[in-house]
């Protein structure tokens, strides 16, 4: 079937138009031995044909519907309620491209800014955009801030080793070429008095996650002194946060956070390998004019009536790089759509359902594992729905065994990140994971610690 509706009269005036002969005339800027390069395709198939093929290649994969899994480190198998698809399927709110126009953008504006305010209601901070591409450059995005509030004068970042490693990583790539010195990856993990030491007049910016990358839960007494080591010399104090655990976890606007970032994919989209997702990005109202991305307000028309408008930002913010705050463009307007239907879903009432459900859970879950032997939870922590475990053989090795004689996904590899963690895992517990399945988990750890991968053979076909 072919896609392009144009005529072959319609192709000729159009070539006619622009003042060439053929098409292919449009690319004799190309060098001609590589204009048309004959590619080594495989035969043409059906529509049918290629169903079939990309129905047999999903059918190789594992997912969590298929799967118990106890993998998260960034992104986390939650319940979604089946309204957050019905409702973002509408074809109104089913593209991300920007609301330019108020007049025709209505229900989007304002699917945006209830997004907002509820993101707002749940860090208690002022002002929430809406929104960064993920929770790894909603962190870089908050530097940027930073770094934009102190008019570029500053240039170190503290930055705590117990941050998501991508997150890390995404702030270098951001920043790279901006002379900035970034310190405090190699302080002791959890020890938040190292990083308040790092702090000096040259710091734009501190960077924490609560609960961190490994799980622990730092209390507000600890979080609140860290904001005032920051403050004490005017830098902003960054804080990283699982959305979820602020269904029971103070937010970290109570304890003076001038930024908060974190990954949204947990309110209600379904973990994805390279997403879409969506950056949470929420900061105080001084800052507003210092932020990039979308945010949406409240305003009245020329009549009195109640409307939603793009504020406090150019067009230039959205789509020139080189008058914008930063670059971003379209984003994942339509990830925090969905959010807003699952926070109005799921209610006060429900987020802190699933919270204390995930947090019972993975604590069940680890008290089980330690009386294993050969394992050993190295979380002694306040932890949320994560935790640490030491194992008695190499983490990929014992996932394997885990998926391939169990179907359970097993924990992340920390020594892919932390070498000094060689042997030890990440282990992560929902809502979603049931008792049988945690029950499961034991039984296959107990046969691992009893010897099942030395006696398992393996059997590998011919290339």
């Amino acid at each position: 079937m072919v896609y392009i509706p144009n005529t072959d009269a319609e192709r000729a005036e159009m070539l006619r138009v622009i003042g060439v002969e053929r098409v292919e005339d449009l690319f004799h800027d190309v060098p001609e031995p590589y204009r048309f390069p004959k590619l080594n395709l495989p035969r043409p198939l059906s529509e049918a044909e290629v169903l079939a093929e990309l129905r047999e290649m999903a059918a190789m994969n594992v997912d969590v519907d298929q799967a118990a899994s106890f993998l998260g480190a960034g992104a986390y198998n939650h319940f979604v309620p089946s309204v957050v698809d019905m409702v973002i399927s509408r074809s109104e709110f089913y593209t991300a491209y920007t609301p330019y126009q108020p007049e025709v953008s209505q229900g989007v504006l304002q699917a945006l800014f209830e997004y907002q305010s509820m993101i707002c209601a749940l860090t208690e901070m002022d002002v929430a955009n809406s929104s960064h591409y993920d929770g790894a450059t909603a962190t870089a995005e908050a530097v940027i801030m930073a770094l934009n509030v102190h008019r570029r004068k500053r240039k170190r970042v503290v930055i705590s080793p117990t941050v998501h490693p991508m997150y890390r990583q995404t702030v270098y790539t951001y920043t790279q070429g901006m002379n900035l010195t970034i310190v405090g990856e190699d302080t002791p993990r959890h020890d938040l008095q190292a990083l308040a030491d790092l702090i000096d007049d040259e710091t734009c910016c501190i960077i924490v996650q609560n609960p961190d990358f490994l799980g622990r839960m730092f209390s507000p007494a600890e979080m609140q002194a860290l904001a005032d080591a920051a403050h004490a010399h005017k830098a902003l104090f960054v804080v990283v946060v699982d959305p979820i655990s602020l269904g029971f976890m103070v937010p970290p606007g109570r304890y003076d956070a001038d930024i908060v970032v974190g990954e949204g994919q947990s309110l209600g989209n379904n973990p994805q390998f390279g997403g879409p997702y969506l950056g949470i990005f929420a900061f105080k109202e001084q800052y507003v004019r210092k932020s990039s991305g979308r945010l949406v307000g409240e305003t009245v028309d020329a009549e009195g009536k109640r409307g939603y408008v793009i504020t406090l930002s150019t067009r230039e913010q959205h789509i020139r790089r080189e008058k914008a705050t930063s670059n971003i463009c379209t984003n994942e307007a339509l990830v925090a759509i969905a959010s807003a239907v699952y926070l109005a879903t799921m209610g006060k009432e429900g987020l802190r359902k699933v919270a204390e459900l995930s947090y019972h859970k993975a604590h069940y879950t680890a008290q089980r594992i330690a009386q294993i032997e050969g394992f050993e939870v190295l979380s002694t922590w306040p932890f949320f729905k994560e935790f640490v475990v030491k194992c008695p053989a190499p983490v990929e090795e014992i996932n394997d065994y885990l998926i391939e004689e169990w179907g359970i996904i097993g924990g992340y590899d920390l020594s892919k990140d932390y070498p000094d963690m060689e042997n030890t895992m990440l282990l992560c517990v929902t809502e979603m994971n049931s008792r049988l399945e945690i029950d499961d988990l034991i039984t296959a750890l107990e046969e691992i610690a009893g010897g099942a991968l030395e006696s398992s053979v393996k059997f590998y076909l011919p290339t």
